[in-house]
């Protein structure tokens, strides 16, 4: 509670919803924005920029054309050429391509895959999918790891300790920083929806992205809880915030090593499959296969249970490593010393 009332998570999650929404808005808008052409005396030119989408103004002569052009009334003119049914286009300064393609006659096309993923999409759909996992568990896991240490610099954990096991408060800083997380990735789904409706967005899109986001968020959820018991784990190691950023090293090597590997690899059929059952990179890598059609049905519940297995593991393991590490305020404590501290406490 006292973290949804900060302003700095506040200002950053306005921020992660202006960027949704102008990240399907402004293409949408672009992509609808229609170009406008002056026509002298070419009905038949004129009837291939109107199914183009673009708006055609009826010029006089070309002399009225160009200077059209030369205002910026309109963007480019279709006007006679020198051969007899022949035209030229007029422009300032580059060539319209879209004029260009809408006066070409193209011939007839035949797909061989119709259903083949638009590149477009092949491209920003993992971008999309990776970018908010590895940013939500970047910030969210640093403010574990602080929120550890502060208590830890302040002797307040002291007090904790004593009126709560400190397994629960482990689970207790996963838990509450999780449904943050998983609050903020519901928030952005819900206005990048919207405004692609919004705009008049092709809802074709939402029904394929359909069944990658129902399996990203429990995949999310899950491979969140993994890598928070890391974070907080990183905070007990240490006794300083100054120290934090020196023993991240190996949270942050598990949350950009799937980053980029499902970045650079997801054309990669074989690679894919494979980093779909890494618990660390499934959460990016399972959704997308589901995306682009590459995994079978039973795929995803198969790497969610791997995940769910490796994720009670290592909360296991944590558990008794902020145990062994929580209330050394002597420096920075190595893992080993804190696996040891554990023992020495149970016996």
């Amino acid at each position: 509670m006292v973290k949804v009332r900060d302003r700095t998570f506040l200002i950053s999650t306005i921020l992660f919803l202006v960027i949704a929404a102008a990240s399907t808005v402004l293409p949408a808008l672009f992509a609808n924005s229609s170009s406008t052409v002056a026509v002298v005396g070419s009905a038949d030119a004129g009837g291939m920029l109107d199914r183009a989408g673009m708006e055609v103004v009826a010029a006089a002569d070309v002399a009225a054309a160009e200077q059209l052009v030369r205002d910026g009334d309109v963007d480019a003119a279709v006007v006679p050429g020198d051969g007899a049914g022949t035209i030229r286009v007029l422009a300032m300064d580059r060539t319209p391509d879209s004029v260009v393609r809408a006066l070409s006659s193209a011939p007839p096309v035949q797909l061989l895959d119709p259903d083949a993923v638009d590149p477009v999409l092949a491209f920003m759909v993992p971008m999309a999918f990776a970018m908010v996992f590895f940013f939500l568990s970047i910030g969210f896991g640093v403010q574990i790891a602080q929120s550890v240490t502060e208590e830890k610099q302040t002797r307040i954990v002291e007090i904790l300790v004593a009126a709560v096991p400190v397994r629960a408060l482990l689970v207790g800083k996963i838990l509450g920083n999780g449904a943050l997380a998983f609050g903020q990735v519901v928030l952005i789904a819900l206005v990048a929806v919207v405004s692609m409706q919004a705009v008049g967005g092709d809802t074709g899109l939402l029904g394929q992205l359909g069944p990658a986001i129902a399996w990203f968020v429990p995949f999310f959820v899950v491979g969140f809880v993994l890598l928070a018991s890391l974070w907080a784990v990183t905070g007990a190691l240490v006794s300083r915030q100054e120290d934090i950023s020196g023993a991240s090293g190996p949270a942050q090597l598990v949350i950009m090593a799937p980053f980029f590997l499902v970045l650079f690899l997801n054309g990669n059929p074989a690679a894919m499959t494979l980093l779909s059952y890494v618990p660390f990179s499934a959460p990016t890598a399972m959704p997308l296969r589901l995306f682009f059609g590459d995994a079978a049905p039973w795929e995803p519940i198969l790497a969610l249970l791997l995940l769910l297995g490796a994720a009670a593991l290592c909360i296991s393991l944590a558990g008794r490593l902020y145990e062994g590490s929580l209330l050394r305020t002597n420096g920075k404590t190595s893992l080993r010393a804190a696996w040891r501290e554990r023992e020495t406490r149970v016996s």
